[in-house]
């Protein structure tokens, strides 16, 4: 059986889990509402704020789905209770970024003849605690993450200076350069 799988998620006061008979789990808390599809070769059941998930057979397919979707499901109780948080920063000079509009808007000024302005999707806010720091925060975890990765990919950190935008903790490999050579 799978150990990610097989592991209950205990729902905490004030979130509600949904399951309607095509296996949509709706999951509602003070952060948002978070949906899911989930394959019909797995079961998922709620009882007495204890989620937990079951697959119908042990096929390789299955066994994958299982864990895939215990995680999910995991991660929507999660991001509607605390969310998920991205830090990125910016290394370089001149290079700052400025959160506007509430959050909503975020103006990069990277190096390029004009600055990268950025809308946020639904769900997600901007935030900027200082020049060269940006932190992304939403319920859901995948677009978070995945917002994160375009915004990293604007201008990647180069490995002979170091400069571009990078996540926070991200340690980037440097190259001599010509001088290393002799």
């Amino acid at each position: 059986m799978s150990r990610i799988g097989r592991l209950p998620i205990h729902v905490p006061a004030g979130v509600t889990v949904d399951i309607d008979g095509a296996n949509l789990v709706t999951v509602k808390g003070p952060k948002g509402t978070l949906t899911q599809q989930i394959d019909p070769s797995i079961t998922v059941k709620n009882e007495a704020g204890v989620v937990t998930v079951e697959r119908h057979s042990e096929d390789k397919n299955h066994r994958a789905m299982h864990g895939l979707y215990r995680a999910l499901i995991h991660n929507m109780v999660v991001g509607v209770t605390d969310g998920f948080a991205k830090t990125l920063e910016m290394v370089g000079t001149g290079y700052k970024a400025k959160a506007e509009n509430s959050g909503k808007t975020l103006n990069i000024a990277i190096g390029f003849s004009h600055p990268v302005v950025l809308q946020a999707p639904e769900g997600i806010t901007f935030e900027t605690p200082n020049d060269t720091t940006m932190v992304i925060k939403g319920a859901n975890k995948q677009q978070v993450g995945n917002l994160a990765a375009d915004i990293r990919a604007i201008r990647k950190p180069e490995p002979y200076l170091g400069k571009g935008i990078k996540y926070q903790g991200e340690h980037i490999r440097r190259k001599e350069g010509k001088t290393g050579k002799k």
